[in-house]
């Protein structure tokens, strides 16, 4: 039986946690019991190309969760298995303890959102969000309740006899969420659905949906290739790679700690720079780099001495030095550009191996952005444990 929407104000139990999940290994345990559930479910077409492989994943109730990844990662192909318009080939999905892969999408009691919206253009908004009800064929009265509630969920009870064509971008798609939400799911699965949005309005809706999410403590899942996003909105991110979850976990630990350096690179900024293990140990490495110079950097899954790797280290986590410093990881390089962004300055500095490498400096300092201007000498310098070095991506 659905679950009636909370009042807004009603606090958010609170949602665990889980940490960093393997492909084709379960997560760990999480403290109240799983609402949504992969268990070995995998998706193949003609029994050799897999769209998801051996996914095991656990959702808590009144979770925010984001799929994330390139397209042709899976993501989307693993919601609409979640959705029923997709069937597993095989593994369970459970929703609230029940299986639910065989059973078709009208009896799994789940809201959708989509990109396009998907509204009635030659119906009003009112009968937009009335749709869902009509069809479960609810009394005229309680329709009517329900609808004028969702609409003042989203605060678009002004414009409930206004149709989609004279409704702005950002307007339908809060219509899409009231017709989502009016028939009470236990669950909301949202695939795209700000990506037709220009990006002021697509930055608001996104602080929109965070703070109904919030209010209600509704269960979200959330399908996007935006990885400014995912960081924005969600309890939890799963980065999708070909097909698997490659690593899960709260955005800042997926952008302070990243499992792979295929995950480095997709979310936020980031400094890539290819090398070879001369010396391992189980807290530093050195890699030779280009142009035969040494660093030292934190190893993250190497195996061997002489292991091609792939270096990140964030932009913020480079700093300039005094050419004279102690700083045991520094290195001498030109300002090839620089841009300027109000708060910081973002130089690119061309190393004197050739490497070209970003970083921010803080441009509130007087004369900042005359004092790096392009050819300009300069000395770069970071900690061992911001630069990583995983197994090299062509490895991964």
């Amino acid at each position: 039986m659905p679950q009636p929407i909370p009042q807004p104000g009603i606090p958010v139990t609170d949602v665990s946690q889980p940490g960093i999940a393997q492909p084709g290994i379960s997560q760990p345990s999480i403290s109240q019991p799983a609402f949504v559930e992969f268990a070995g479910v995998e998706k193949s077409y003609g029994g050799a190309i897999f769209a998801v492989r051996d996914l095991n994943l656990t959702i808590a109730r009144g979770e925010f969760l984001t799929f994330l990844g390139p397209s042709g990662s899976g993501k989307t192909t693993t919601l609409n298995m979640l959705a029923g318009f997709e069937r597993p080939t095989r593994g369970t999905i459970r929703l609230d303890g029940q299986a639910v892969d065989r059973l078709p999408p009208y009896q799994r009691n789940i809201g959708m959102v989509f990109q396009n919206y998907a509204l009635f253009p030659h119906m009003t908004v009112r009968e937009n969000v009335a749709f869902p009800l009509s069809v479960r064929k609810l009394r005229k009265a309680e329709i009517a309740s329900r609808v004028t509630r969702a609409l003042e969920m989203v605060r678009l009870e002004r414009f409930a006899e206004r149709r989609p064509s004279q409704m702005s971008g950002g307007q339908q798609q809060r219509v899409a969420l009231a017709r989502a939400l009016v028939f009470e799911p236990s669950l909301v699965l949202m695939d795209e659905p700000l990506g037709a949005l220009d990006k002021k309005l697509r930055e608001h809706m996104q602080i929109e949906l965070k703070q109904l999410h919030a209010s209600l403590g509704i269960t979200i899942i959330y399908v996007t290739h935006d990885q400014s996003e995912a960081l924005t909105m969600s309890d939890r991110v799963a980065v999708f790679q070909s097909g698997e979850v490659v690593q899960i976990g709260p955005p800042d630990l997926l952008y302070n700690d990243p499992a792979t350096a295929f995950v480095a690179n997709f979310i936020g900024e980031n400094n890539a720079l290819d090398g070879v293990v001369e010396q391992l140990s189980e807290t530093t490495c050195r890699v030779a780099i280009q142009g035969g110079i040494t660093i030292t950097a934190l190893p993250i899954g190497l195996q061997q001495v002489g292991q091609r790797v792939s270096l990140a280290i964030r932009p913020e986590r480079l700093h300039l030095v005094a050419s004279d410093s102690h700083d045991a990881n520094k290195l001498p390089g030109i300002v090839s550009g620089r841009i300027y962004l109000g708060d910081h300055l973002r130089l690119m500095v061309r190393l004197i191996n050739g490497d070209l490498v970003t970083l921010k400096i803080d441009a509130d300092k007087p004369g900042a952005v005359q004092q790096f201007a392009d050819g300009t000498q300069v000395t770069i310098a970071w900690s061992t444990g911001d630069l990583r070095a995983f197994p090299a991506l062509t490895e991964n």
